[in-house]
């Protein structure tokens, strides 16, 4: 009777530090993960769902052009999904990530997570951040997750999904025109016409043998086609561009030009 009732003693005091153990990892994640999006190539947030789904809706926002070293506002905004509470994982491909004082969000290893769960206000929850191009002209990308949870004390129910990813293009701001890189005889010229619809040109000049890329994007970064993409001799050079092949609404776009370390962005208009 001794050995059952100490070995019953024994369990007893077994059980309640695995109960505390595991209750622990359950809430571990409450303040925040990182290392779950698309940069790191995971899963996601496997602890609120297998995958990601298009019930949660998350949208990264901010500039999509900056100049090297310049700073940004950003944000992540999530809807969709139980939404009782949400929560996200912010990561850039360079650059440098900082938390907006009040935000709700904290710096780790680089990236950047919520402190805690964040209550929605009209529908969504949203997290600022800033964002601080790297000193190289190029592009770079942001990537982030949100989920969307019942906040019920368990996992069952909860949803997420990934933003799609928001390309920066880093040494190009302004409206007129952004140019990095030595500009002795390269040039961007604006385009003609514009406004335009559905066809417009664009014309360069560069003054040596490069690899030239010419790219069109909305304003979310998102690019839309690469008009040249190739080893360019030193000239002039006059491109199309046919709007009517890409389905595009009316709006504001860029163009964007790329020739060894000469970058230059220009915004061009498209009615309909």
């Amino acid at each position: 009777m001794k050995f059952l009732s100490s070995k019953k003693i024994f369990i007893s005091k077994l059980i309640i530090p695995l109960i505390v153990v595991s209750t622990f990892i359950f809430y571990a994640y409450s303040t925040g993960i990182t290392g779950q999006t698309r940069k790191s190539v995971t899963t996601g947030c496997e602890c609120h769902g297998s995958s990601p789904t298009s019930a949660v809706n998350v949208v990264i926002n901010g500039p999509s052009s900056l100049s090297p070293g310049q700073k940004g506002t950003y944000s992540v905004t999530i809807s969709g999904g139980p939404l009782v509470r949400g929560g996200t994982n912010i990561a850039a491909s360079s650059g440098t990530l900082s938390p907006i004082s009040g935000s709700g969000l904290q710096s780790l290893s680089g990236e950047l997570t919520h402190t805690s769960p964040k209550s929605p206000s009209a529908g969504t929850v949203t997290f600022q951040f800033e964002y601080t191009a790297p000193s190289t002209p190029g592009n770079v990308t942001l990537y982030a997750n949100g989920n969307s949870v019942n906040f019920n004390g368990s996992n069952n129910g909860d949803q997420w999904n990934f933003a799609s990813d928001k390309t920066i293009m880093v040494g190009t701001t302004s409206v007129d025109d952004n140019i990095s890189g030595s500009v002795e005889n390269f040039k961007l010229e604006q385009n003609y016409p514009n406004p335009f619809n559905p066809k417009t040109n664009f014309k360069f000049q560069i003054a040596d043998f490069k690899f030239v890329t010419l790219k069109i994007y909305d304003l979310f970064g998102r690019e839309v086609t690469s008009l040249v993409n190739e080893p360019k001799e030193p000239g002039e050079y006059e491109i199309e561009f046919d709007a009517s092949k890409y389905g595009l609404s009316s709006g504001v776009y860029l163009y964007h030009l790329k020739a060894g370390e000469f970058i230059s962005t220009k915004k061009f208009v498209l009615t309909k």
